[in-house]
């Protein structure tokens, strides 16, 4: 399981969160964490502590959705927010493409692309929430300010 940590993905989130704050570490899981529901258990936290990190695609550009894990997030108040009227899902390949992150373990940070992040308001409720370090079975904890702050997100109401 220690050679998760070895990992190129994972190493660049370490990496990425040494520079922010050295206190952070990246916990490996005994069972994958591929989606938020697996990552609760293992965590033994709600659901809702856990950071999705969604991949969306507009007209023209790539964007990531910070979500709650007992959410879901809103194409209709994205659009708004964004004023544009086509946005989706991205594909496998073009999150792995602009994040240089499989789905199942793509983390808030660490892209190959600068994309422009938004982070959900509901997320405010937890002092603590897990997010992906780039693998299904490994995360890292952080506190939901810090979440803010190392993202360079915006907080937005994004989910229903």
């Amino acid at each position: 399981m220690e050679k998760l940590l070895e990992k190129e993905a994972v190493k660049r989130v370490k990496d990425f969160i040494d520079k922010f704050d050295a206190s952070l570490n990246i916990l490996v899981l005994k069972t994958t964490a591929r989606t938020a529901k697996e990552a609760s258990d293992a965590l033994n936290c709600e659901v809702g502590a856990i950071v999705k990190s969604l991949v969306f695609k507009t007209e023209n550009n790539f964007l990531v959705c910070l979500v709650a894990g007992d959410k879901r997030c809103s194409l209709n108040k994205l659009k708004k927010i964004l004023k544009k009227k086509d946005i989706c899902m991205a594909s496998a390949e073009e999150v792995k493409k602009n994040t240089g992150f499989s789905i199942g373990g793509v983390a808030p940070i660490a892209h190959f692309k600068k994309l422009s992040i938004l982070i959900d308001s509901s997320l405010s409720r937890f002092e603590n929430v897990y997010a992906a370090a780039g693998h299904p079975n490994c995360v890292f904890k952080i506190k939901y300010n810090q979440l803010k702050k190392i993202t360079k997100s915006s907080e937005e109401e994004i989910s229903e």
